[in-house]
């Protein structure tokens, strides 16, 4: 006989599988970082080592490290890692926990996650319409594949609070997450 806190295979596997999406973007963009390292270690080589600094190195570092920090927000989210003030909470039981997360995400997450993705999409569409580029950069690069990160991001956190939301509510309902 199950038991009444035992989660259900359809609930199990959908929370799989929306945990699967945070898990496998947040791995995948982690790739980032070795382009991100290397085009770093050419430029302090190429200003330091033979006096030539590039034009280009500074602009891809720092759109490779805003798609990273983006992109990875959900896997951060999936795997609890974002800032908690802990002075009330870690003192709650799971139900209350639960009871206050599924509130938050309700009340402040998903408005803010929502407004966030379809200002997020416009911005990118103009940027593109326009084919948008860096006018403080010398080489001028296109910003548009940037800012796609930004409603990208907001989708797969969308996503994973979905996940988030479930396993509050769960928590709430039965005193364990799932």
């Amino acid at each position: 006989m199950e038991s009444k806190d035992h989660v259900p295979e359809r609930l199990a596997r959908l929370l799989s599988a929306l945990d699967a999406i945070a898990i496998w973007s947040g791995k995948a963009i982690a790739w980032l970082i070795l382009p991100m390292v290397l085009s770093l270690v050419y430029e302090v080589v190429s200003r330091y080592v033979f006096d030539q600094p590039t034009e280009w190195a500074y602009d891809i570092t720092y759109m490779l490290y805003g798609a990273l920090f983006m992109v990875g927000a959900a896997f951060t989210l999936q795997r609890g890692k974002h800032i908690r003030t802990d002075l009330f909470y870690g003192r709650w039981s799971p139900r209350v926990q639960g009871a206050v997360d599924a509130a938050c995400y309700l009340l402040f997450f998903f408005p803010g996650m929502i407004a966030f993705l379809v200002v997020g999409w416009d911005f990118f569409t103009a940027s593109y319409a326009r084919n948008e580029r860096i006018v403080v950069s010398s080489w001028m690069p296109v910003i548009y594949p940037l800012k796609f990160v930004i409603p990208l991001a907001t989708a797969l956190l969308v996503v994973q609070g979905v996940s988030e939301l479930i396993k509050s509510v769960w928590a709430a309902l039965k005193g364990n997450r799932p």
